[in-house]
């Protein structure tokens, strides 16, 4: 019973074929929150960088418009006109803010997620009006983590908010004595001074729900040993079956080299442990060839078939060691066994009376 309980928890790591599934079908590790707050603060960025182009665009605008007041007739034509002239420094405003925000949210995905297209993630999914489901997500581990996280930004926020009160508070009092526009400065560098505190809490936040995202991703993934087994047999075979096919193939390896024991010159043996076939063609080759070797019984099987064959077989232990070792079949005899292997061959021509 605990080894069935074992196999049904999904106590393993994805495997990197069900992670590119997955994100094949928009499942991937994504922190709107991080996308969110670094659009934000690009969003102040952007005002800082251009406020002086979109304050030089504004008065431009008000002074057309006031000295409008009273010299236009209103038809149809000149509202026409106002509305286009508008719209033209509206544009100039808002057209340069929003094209670097679309490249920040374009930048930040590509971040986390890289180049990723999916229709899946878009398609209709009717599980997701299953109420009972619905309501079990309502108490799982990501909400009660996104429940903290808001609280505590929510918190974070407003101590930071007060912190900044309280250190301007020194210069409230001397705003009675100012201008409209010095009192305006002070606001928008207290406010601009808060934002960007709350925003370094917010990307800290962030970060952390990304950390977490990316976690629970990897979590909801994880993969039980059964499914492993199942996602090699279907990939990659069968271990069974390849383990066969791989035992077939050494048996017919085995085969075509035993067939070529018959043409071989010489077999050097152990004598017992060890059986390599040697041939030579002056015509053909340029050294002797390692036909066939074996060692206990595929020792024993070459030297049957040479005895048959009618094969020279010599008990030489240091040669047929080193060639066993040394050379692989079909390979040439290495230049440092040449001695070795000619005086065997010598002995061998000598017996069928060739030399």
């Amino acid at each position: 019973m605990a080894d069935e309980k074992s196999q049904d928890e999904k106590t393993e790591q994805p495997t990197p074929r069900k992670l590119e599934e997955a994100r094949k079908k928009g499942q991937v590790a994504r922190s709107q929150e991080l996308n969110s707050i670094v659009i934000i603060f690009m969003g102040m960025l952007a005002l800082l960088i251009f406020s002086s182009h979109i304050l030089s665009n504004l008065i431009h605008s008000f002074h057309f418009n006031f000295n409008k007041i009273g010299t236009t007739e209103v038809t149809t034509a000149t509202f026409y006109n106002l509305f286009i002239a508008n719209g033209a420094t509206l544009a100039k405003i808002v057209v340069p803010v929003m094209m670097l925000l679309a490249v920040t949210g374009l930048l930040i995905n590509l971040a986390q997620v890289g180049v990723n297209f999916s229709m899946e993630a878009i398609s209709p999914k009717f599980d997701k009006f299953n109420i009972i489901k619905g309501f079990k997500k309502k108490f799982s581990t990501r909400t009660l983590f996104n429940l903290v996280r808001d609280v505590l930004k929510v918190i974070l926020i407003a101590y930071v908010t007060y912190l900044t009160y309280k250190s301007e508070m020194k210069n409230y009092i001397p705003l009675a004595d100012q201008e409209l526009g010095q009192i305006f400065s002070f606001a928008c560098r207290v406010a601009l001074k808060i934002m960007l505190r709350a925003s370094g809490v917010l990307l800290f936040l962030a970060i952390l729900d990304y950390a977490y995202q990316k976690y629970d991703h990897i979590k909801g993934l994880k993969m039980t040993k059964q499914e492993i087994k199942d996602e090699m047999k279907q990939h990659e075979g069968d271990p069974l079956i390849k383990m066969r096919i791989r035992r077939i193939q050494r048996d017919m390896a085995h085969a075509r080299m035993l067939q070529e024991v018959e043409k071989a010159d010489v077999v050097v043996t152990n004598p017992i442990h060890i059986a390599v076939a040697l041939r030579y063609d002056v015509d053909t080759m340029s050294a002797p060839k390692v036909v066939a070797k074996g060692e206990r019984l595929l020792a024993e099987k070459i030297k049957e078939i040479a005895e048959k064959a009618g094969v020279p077989i010599v008990e030489n232990k240091p040669l047929a060691r080193a060639l066993f070792e040394a050379v692989d079949i079909g390979m040439s005899v290495p230049a440092k066994l040449y001695k070795a292997v000619a005086e065997v061959l010598a002995y061998v021509y000598r017996l069928k009376g060739k030399i």
